[in-house]
């Protein structure tokens, strides 16, 4: 292969990595929702089942299989599930393995640049005025509005170009900021720039996170009922009734897949630059710890307990059915008005939730600069560049047709949720069916401190595959028809879906050409036989 020789600099780096790369907005905004909406302390019964037989399972398949991959000398998804699931099947439905972290960055970033924009605004309130135009001194309604009202304007929520009717909107040059600092990140390699903005980014994020939740267990009562027992009383008191919802349980699943990142494409990316004798088990438990540590002890009990001591139940509530964003910057702002020194946590909050999002953001372009690279046969640099414009095509789309975040959310809907769970039903398939549980096992065990327990064996090949093709069965079945008839309505969800379709086009292409040169270059594009240092260890004298 032609392409630059990259390796992670240690094992905490590619933990911290792949850490960076699950943690982000769902963990501190998503989750908190998703469990006071389906039974609080109870959704941790199906929670912790789907992290058990789902995700750290599925997750350890995507361990071996990257670093397998890479130990054949190809980085991407489509070539390595190429190898492991032993033919072209495996190899262009790989693709959804670029075309998912490459989608999700056309909003993602657009995302990121609120978080920095709205930490912005904080940091400037510290030396005086009310952030985000929320007055300390008017009514609940009033500040619930204006809050509605900043951000609504600073997305350009009202209509399609808004953000460039009046001049240029702040928020579009935040945005080129943010997409050349990640640009940047990347450039400068996966030790030199994502490694090392990650042991800087994580710890901080902690340190940041911290702060903030100290100082919502330390709130005073606003009134008998609006205190911070109360408050984490409503995301944690269990309501077991609702463990006998099949809503609940799909929440769950879904919950966990969003947040460790399985099914996305990254992990496999990751994986493939460890090396034969790094311990891919204890890599995996230790980022998937990490990402849970954020998301139950960190996003578990700011957020909503937060708005239950200001806001009351009723306000609460209200946030919740509000969704991630209604939660994030419209409710969360007005909690931090009447929170003591609210400038100062509400710039720590939002600093955090960007450094949260960035270290996903980065991870995103990391797999399709890869596939890219190897498949054309060009240079990183190059790479680097051609995936720079295919993102400023897909951002600058999402940022130009803000209105009603139509572009944002159908884009998230198909790339984002849909195809997660397909791409997750492919690996999982062409690992425990095509590539072999033993092989598998024997490679994942290579280097390893700790032992797979011999049950997720089975949870590999028969459970996991079974749960995935049923729940992509019954989403056909029940909401797919739905979101077909719902394009010839939109004419921007219609034009979206053309762009995905229009990117998939050109991977494929990508793919097709990558595999002649992969051919051609007598690289194994089918697993037909081991890596060459598993064969040189085989012959004689050796």
């Amino acid at each position: 292969m032609s392409h630059e020789k990259q390796q992670w600099g240690s094992r905490l780096g590619v933990i911290l990595a792949v850490a960076g790369s699950a943690v982000g907005l769902g963990n501190f905004l998503r989750f908190p929702g998703q469990a006071a909406d389906n039974g609080g302390g109870a959704f941790m019964i199906p929670y912790f089942c789907a992290l058990l037989f789902l995700g750290i399972p599925i997750g350890w398949a995507e361990w071996t299989m990257g670093r397998y991959g890479g130990r054949k000398g190809v980085h991407s998804a489509p070539a390595i599930l190429g190898i492991v699931g032993r033919g072209g099947w495996a190899r262009y439905l790989g693709l959804l393995g670029v075309l998912i972290p490459l989608g999700v960055s056309f909003y993602y970033v657009f995302i990121e640049a609120w978080c920095l924009s709205y930490a912005i605004e904080y940091a400037k309130a510290l030396f005086g005025g009310d952030a985000l135009g929320i007055a300390h001194s008017a009514s609940l309604a009033a500040q619930t509005q204006a809050s509605r009202d900043f951000f609504a304007d600073t997305i350009g929520r009202s209509a399609d170009g808004v953000l460039f009717a009046n001049g240029i909107s702040p928020i579009v040059w935040v945005f080129l900021l943010v997409f050349a600092v990640n640009l940047w990140l990347v450039y400068r390699g996966l030790s030199g720039g994502i490694e090392t903005f990650c042991k800087w980014a994580m710890p901080a994020m902690a340190v940041c996170a911290l702060c903030v939740l100290v100082r919502v267990l330390t709130l005073p009562d606003q009134s008998p009922e609006q205190t911070v027992a109360n408050g984490l009383g409503y995301m944690w008191n269990p309501d077991f009734a609702k463990l006998a919802d099949a809503k609940t349980w799909i929440a769950a699943a879904g919950q966990i897949f969003f947040s460790l990142s399985v099914g996305f494409g990254v992990i496999i990316n990751y994986a493939s630059y460890l090396k034969r004798k790094d311990d891919l088990v204890l890599s995996g438990l230790t980022a998937s710890a990490t990402n849970e540590l954020f998301e139950v002890g960190f996003g578990g009990m700011i957020t909503l307990t937060a708005a239950f001591v200001f806001l009351g139940l009723a306000g609460t509530t209200e946030a919740v059915a509000g969704g991630t964003f209604g939660l994030g910057f419209s409710t969360l702002p007005v909690v931090f008005a009447h929170m003591p020194a609210g400038n100062l946590f509400g710039a720590l909050w939002f600093f955090m939730l960007f450094l949260a999002a960035i270290t996903s953001s980065i991870s995103m372009y990391q797999p399709t600069i890869a596939f890219i690279e190897e498949s054309l046969g060009i240079a990183r640099k190059q790479a680097i560049a051609f995936v720079a414009v295919l993102g400023l095509v897909g951002s600058g789309w999402c940022v130009w047709f803000s209105g009603g975040m139509t572009a944002l959310g159908t884009i998230d809907d198909w790339v984002g949720t849909f195809f997660i769970v397909v791409l997750a039903a492919v690996q999982v398939i062409a690992f425990g069916w095509f590539f072999g549980i033993e092989r598998g096992r024997k490679e994942a065990h290579e280097g390893a401190h700790i032992r797979i327990p011999g049950f997720m064996w089975f949870i590999i090949k028969y459970v996991a595959p079974l749960y995935l093709l049923v729940t992509i069965g019954r989403f056909c079945y029940e909401t797919l028809p739905g979101w077909i008839s719902g394009l010839g309505q939109n004419v921007v969800a219609r034009n979206t879906v053309f762009l995905i379709v229009g990117v998939i086009a050109l991977l494929a292409t990508c793919v097709a050409l990558g595999t002649k040169r992969w051919r051609a270059a007598g690289i194994d594009v089918d697993g037909a036989h081991p890596p060459d240092d598993e064969r040189s260890e085989r012959k004689p004298g050796r």
